[in-house]
């Protein structure tokens, strides 16, 4: 289990969280939406505890800064947005690195045939097995967002953290990642928080969201409780429900 209490953080003298508690139990998933600038992304980045923060992050009832980097790895792993900085390795090359994190000899010991079979496992499941020795300087932006995917999920953690997993994708394969991350966290009895600007696709990957608005909790809860017209609206100052009724739309016709 997961639990923040009392969390606030930010940069520099800006504060952007403002007092965050809630808990994510083993096995559940949990969507964070808010308008852009709200804190969804610094909240990511407390959890995997690469900014600074105040107050107490529990992972399995242990305090978090109290976990070396390596065991936190093992428990925790973040898919950030894609940056435009990365080296021309293939595909295969880029998701074995993720392997980095769990191996139990020192990292000069290279990579072995367990990690050469959980890359492929994670190929083939992200439907990337067959261009494996291509270059990801050649990628477009979704098979770019694939391979950091399967990077981040071949570390095999307890938790994943996912910052816009559907960027540069279009509407199908936005649905089928979803699907495949939630059937995923299901089969391998993982958690995964995950923030997501489609209302649609936080409902259909979430047992239940965290809406953040001026970096506090406006409400968490199941989606139903959470993505009401008038909570939505006064967060979002417009009605949001008829965008919600024509992607679901959309969803029917795939």
């Amino acid at each position: 289990m997961l639990e923040l209490k009392s969390i606030s953080a930010g940069y520099d003298d800006h504060i952007v969280l403002k007092d965050i508690s809630f808990k994510v139990n083993d096995c559940e998933n949990l969507s964070i939406i808010g308008p852009n600038g709200c804190g969804k992304t610094t909240l990511l980045r407390v959890i995997a505890n690469t900014i600074e923060y105040t107050g107490d992050i529990f992972i399995d009832g242990v305090e978090a800064k109290k976990i070396n980097r390596k065991e936190l790895a093992k428990k925790i792993a973040l898919f950030s947005q894609i940056s435009n900085i990365y080296f021309d390795y293939s595909i295969f090359d880029t998701v074995l690195l993720g392997r980095y994190s769990v191996k139990k000899k020192s990292i000069l010991s290279g990579f072995d045939k367990d990690d050469k079979i959980a890359v492929e496992e994670i190929l083939k499941k992200v439907g990337l097995w067959e261009v494996r020795h291509q270059s990801i300087t050649t990628l477009s932006g979704g098979q770019l967002q694939r391979v950091f995917l399967a990077k981040t999920l071949v570390q095999d953690p307890e938790i994943i953290l996912l910052d816009e997993p559907t960027n540069h994708l279009d509407l199908y394969f936005q649905v089928e990642l979803i699907d495949f991350i939630k059937d995923w966290a299901k089969n391998n009895k993982k958690t995964v928080i995950g923030v997501l600007h489609d209302f649609n696709l936080a409902m259909r990957l979430s047992d239940k969201i965290l809406l953040i608005n001026d970096g506090k909790i406006e409400s968490i809860g199941e989606p139903k409780d959470v993505l009401k017209t008038e909570i939505m609206k006064s967060v979002y100052k417009m009605d949001v429900g008829g965008y919600m009724r024509e992607a679901l739309k959309k969803w029917e016709n795939l």
